[in-house]
């Protein structure tokens, strides 16, 4: 519909309206000139003729006062000064506050609608505002054209609760094409076999990936001068693989290392969307120990994956990811132990090498192991997998190429630093 309080004057409409009525102007040129349909046409027509002189089509909106009840107000005021307090604390990695979130806990607890705009109005009002800081432009585009091309791994460390008394790590992989959270967990500790185990975790649920993206840290990645204790340095950096990717080099994965954090902006932005959303929801429910956190993770997954729509794809992950393999555009491989391997325990592991004492026995941190039908003064190569349900770890004896024997030790006899 034309907007014709825009494009004529009342004077110009009625003189039309005349002319009409005087049979001067066929009605199709009148809503040619006008650019109306005929309906609008005939009832510019009927209100001309009902009353003449106060013909207009002038008009102005009628503003609806919209007013809530002060049990609402009263609610986005009690959610408003609990983000302040989370905000002021300064063990708490919040520096904004969330209205969308505030807008979902008045819905969810409440069960009251209330839009946007009125929660910011109120936070105004109150005085429960920050400017947001301005943030370097990134690149927000989709690089990758198949699901697998680039994993992108990482974890973070923060203080997930305001009622806990510990900080925790969140260890979490992205495919970088469908923004898919392929892995998320909660530790209380961060170490090489933490990470081993969520490459095991992602490669028997999905596959092979083309390539890993991941930062510089010690566990990734050997950099001389940082990672070395000797003055002189026989090693350059990458000339020594660490054991988190020496379990790439078995699955023929490439590891792509980012060099600066603003490099991991992809994923960066999930952590930050799971950081503010887990650390509000800890506060709320009271969470102190990280079972429950690990529990709100899990939904907050869960939402991020089937429910929330990606800012960058346009699209919610899982379908994207799901429709991806569906039209084949996956570098997902199936996941095989190679010979001589026989397990996965000999994939995902820890490597350790020794040589056969003349008691034909090899040491680990004052743990005698003992080696059958090895040759004395062989080199043999332990690759050492931990149950952390059973507190035992498996350590399996290769040596050229052959498995020489299997033995069951406590892990924390071993005192093996990755663990």
């Amino acid at each position: 519909m034309a907007q014709l309080h825009k494009n004529f004057t009342d004077s110009q409409v009625k003189d039309l309206m005349e002319r009409y009525l005087k049979k001067e102007i066929k009605r199709s040129y009148l809503q040619e000139i006008l650019s109306i349909k005929r309906r609008r046409f005939c009832t510019l027509v009927k209100r001309y003729r009902e009353d003449p002189n106060s013909f207009s089509i002038q008009y102005q909106r009628k503003k609806k006062s919209r007013t809530i009840s002060l049990a609402v107000e009263k609610n986005i005021l009690k959610e408003l000064t609990f983000e302040q307090k989370l905000i002021k604390d300064k063990d708490i990695a919040l520096k904004s506050y969330n209205y969308s979130f505030v807008k979902e806990q008045l819905k969810i607890k409440f069960e009251q609608q209330v839009s946007l705009p009125t929660i910011i109005n109120r936070a105004k009002k109150h005085n429960f505002y920050l400017k947001k800081p301005k943030h370097k432009v990134h690149d927000r585009e989709v690089l990758t054209n198949y699901v697998g091309e680039l994993i992108q791994h990482d974890s973070s460390l923060h203080k997930w609760s305001p009622y806990a008394s510990e900080k925790w790590y969140l260890i979490t992989s992205i495919d970088d094409f469908s923004r898919y959270l392929l892995y998320a967990v909660l530790l209380r500790k961060e170490t090489t076999w933490a990470h081993i185990m969520a490459l095991q975790a992602l490669f028997l649920k999905h596959g092979l990936p083309s390539s890993i993206y991941a930062d510089s840290h010690s566990i990734f990645r050997f950099v001389q001068s940082r990672d070395s204790v000797w003055r002189k340095h026989y090693l350059l950096t990458d000339e020594a693989d660490t054991q988190w990717k020496q379990v790439l080099n078995d699955c023929n994965v490439k590891y792509i290392p980012a060099l600066s954090p603003q490099a991991k902006g992809k994923v960066e932005r999930p952590y930050r969307w799971l950081q503010d959303h887990i650390v509000r929801l800890c506060a709320r429910e009271n969470i102190k120990d990280i079972r429950g956190a690990r529990r709100i993770l899990a939904n907050e997954v869960q939402q991020y994956n089937y429910h929330r729509v990606h800012s960058t794809t346009g699209e919610v992950p899982h379908f994207r990811f799901q429709r991806a393999l569906k039209d084949k555009k996956s570098l997902f491989r199936n996941f095989i132990i190679k010979p001589p391997f026989q397990s996965i325990r000999d994939i995902f592991c820890i490597r350790i090498e020794r040589t056969v004492n003349p008691y034909r026995k090899i040491s680990i941190n004052n743990v005698e192991i003992k080696t059958n039908h090895v040759p004395l003064g062989a080199k043999v190569i332990l690759r050492v997998y931990a149950n952390e349900r059973t507190g035992l770890s498996e350590i399996r004896i290769w040596h050229n190429n052959r498995l020489m024997g299997i033995q069951k030790v406590k892990t924390k006899d071993l005192n093996i630093v990755h663990f």
